[in-house]
């Protein structure tokens, strides 16, 4: 996702969301600045994780403009290309 992400960074909204409701957004940031990954990060809200089925870390969503989800994915499940082709079906549909 990080080698897709950047040819569509002013297309495709990218945001990193904590998998536990725990999680601080001070530490979400830390990690982020140690992956060296170029998105802004966000502390899960009440229920999202639940209301979205998120039962493992690094589970990975994609809404489209109406928020209807249009991919999902976890550890290990997109390569690089698979990511670009994600990125460039949301940037035709904005």
């Amino acid at each position: 996702m990080k080698e897709a992400h950047p040819g569509f960074a002013d297309q495709v909204v990218l945001y990193g969301v904590g998998a536990s409701p725990v999680d601080s957004l001070e530490g979400l940031e830390s990690f982020r600045q140690l992956e060296e990954h170029p998105w802004p990060v966000a502390a899960p809200e009440g229920s999202m994780l639940r209301d979205l089925n998120v039962a493992i870390r690094s589970t990975k969503i994609a809404f489209d403009a109406d928020g209807i989800i249009t991919y999902r994915a976890t550890f290990g499940d997109a390569d690089p290309e698979e990511w670009r082709q994600v990125f460039e079906d949301l940037a035709s549909e904005s």
